[in-house]
């Protein structure tokens, strides 16, 4: 392994900010991840994946460990399931592609997420409604103190909206480098009830849908409302849609009767934070180079030069404008360094 020192950090960010590695190595085996987390003259470690759900507010004085493990095999196969395992860091979207081509169905709501595979679980991704704990079987992870491998099943990982224990009991104790899914060959459990998925079909004529009309349809979806990062640099959505309790949700919907919501559970209320956002009136904002997207409030842009801080800002002041405004917090979704 070659150890870099002072290595722009900008081609690895999805929103395209300027930082810099004090010390950056690229691994592609789990023997050189290991070797690298072992390393005793680095005492700082930092994990990095595809780079898409972080956005970095100053130079990273560590050893970034860029994890760069590749590969996807058949684990089981039966007539109607197949287990599919996946490394680390290979591209989200193009892992759903490989689903879609082989025809093993589960991931085709999640189509053109950014990122790798090994963060998927820490946030547990999800679109569409359909998330990734849906077609999640098992994940093996390095535990960064010792560099020993271990496994985590289903119920071990404890999933929740945008959680798991990778964000919260286990934060910064590991590093995915495999996940394996269970998919379905047959049968496949189509979801078309949520977002515009059904409208887009009805507009494309299709009554019956296939996963790959599902993907697409999710595609094209997701391409009109939603910026490309290698155009304009982002994160994705940039905030949780909050989850509040009954009681908050009441207050809120008496003052605001318009406003979207999804119900949880007979307690629990989702609503949408790009919603929340355009309302408080930063919907195609913009400050500098640092701005909201003018199709999507959720996203949060980089228009050149705008630094992690000032994106930062940014995020604050929206944060603290959607509280003021309609008693409610919002989280962000992208974990900020």
């Amino acid at each position: 392994m070659h150890i870099q020192e002072h290595i722009s950090l900008k081609p690895y960010n999805t929103f395209g900010i300027e930082s810099s590695a004090r010390y950056f190595v690229s691994v592609n085996t789990i023997e050189e991840l290991q070797e690298a987390l072992a390393m005793p003259n680095y005492l700082k470690k930092f994990l990095l994946g595809g780079g898409s759900n972080i956005l970095l507010t100053g130079a990273i004085d560590a050893l970034v460990i860029h994890v760069n493990l590749k590969g996807i095999s058949i684990e089981h196969e039966r007539e109607h399931q197949i287990h599919i395992s996946c490394m680390a860091g290979e591209n989200w979207h193009e892992l759903v592609r490989y689903c879609i081509k082989n025809n093993y169905g589960g991931m085709e709501n999640m189509s053109l997420i950014p990122g790798n595979v090994g963060t998927a679980p820490i946030q547990n991704i999800g679109a569409y409604g359909v998330e990734l704990k849906d077609i999640f079987l098992k994940c093996s992870a390095i535990e960064i103190a010792t560099a020993k491998e271990v496994s985590f099943s289903h119920s071990e990982c404890d999933f929740g909206y945008r959680n798991s224990i990778f964000k919260s009991t286990h934060k910064g104790k590991y590093v995915i480098t495999r996940v394996t899914f269970r998919l379905t060959k047959v049968k496949h459990n189509i979801q078309t009830q949520y977002g515009a998925i059904q409208e887009q079909l009805t507009s494309n004529n299709i009554e019956d849908p296939t996963i790959k009309d599902i993907s697409d349809a999710v595609i094209a979806i997701r391409q009109s409302k939603l910026p490309d990062p290698k155009e304009l640099g982002n994160s994705g959505s940039f905030f949780k849609n909050p989850v509040v309790d009954i009681k908050t949700f009441n207050t809120f919907n008496a003052k605001f009767p318009e406003a979207p919501y999804y119900e949880v559970s007979d307690r629990e209320f989702k609503i949408p934070a790009g919603w929340l956002i355009e309302q408080a009136g930063f919907k195609g904002s913009r400050y500098g180079d640092a701005g909201v997207h003018k199709n999507q409030a959720l996203v949060l842009v980089n228009y050149g030069d705008a630094t992690g801080a000032q994106i930062w800002e940014l995020a604050l002041k929206i944060q603290e404008k959607v509280r003021t405004d309609f008693g409610i917090l919002i989280e962000p979704e992208v974990n900020v360094f």
